[in-house]
């Protein structure tokens, strides 16, 4: 069986998007959310392939992958850290603690800075449960 190979950047298009949920706390100590989006520029990245889309580099400490079961509920906690969550396979839900919702599906992110206040409430919506990898940030 032949495997098509993927078609290149579009040389024409020279910038491309990530968007990102945010969390934060507010002055009463409550999450909110915001979003905004992460630039990507298409440059050499790993020559000689081709060029891709790269956005700024952003130091990172360390990262952790986490598995969470279909129907795992935590307890609302602040993030323990700067951190950006990418979800790879499942779904899940975040409450803010102004009780505002968002949901995340695979090739969703999320910027993790409520590292003060009430924090929030995750909670697995998929069947499957969910994977997710998180970037520790400086």
């Amino acid at each position: 069986m032949e495997v098509a190979v993927s078609d290149k950047p579009d040389a024409s298009v020279s910038e491309a998007n990530v968007n990102v949920v945010r969390t934060y706390a507010d002055d009463q100590g409550k999450s909110r959310f915001d979003s905004y989006s992460i630039a990507q520029r298409l440059q050499q990245f790993a020559p000689p392939a081709d060029p891709v889309y790269v956005s700024a580099h952003e130091p990172a400490t360390g990262y952790v992958l986490i598995y969470m079961p279909p129907g795992w509920v935590g307890k609302p906690h602040p993030s323990p850290r700067r951190q950006i969550l990418f979800c790879l396979t499942g779904g899940m839900r975040i409450t803010g603690s102004n009780g505002e919702v968002r949901t995340l599906a695979a090739g969703d992110a999320w910027m993790m800075g409520d590292t003060t206040g009430e924090g929030h409430k995750t909670e697995v919506t998929s069947k499957e449960g969910t994977k997710v990898v998180i970037v520790q940030l400086e």
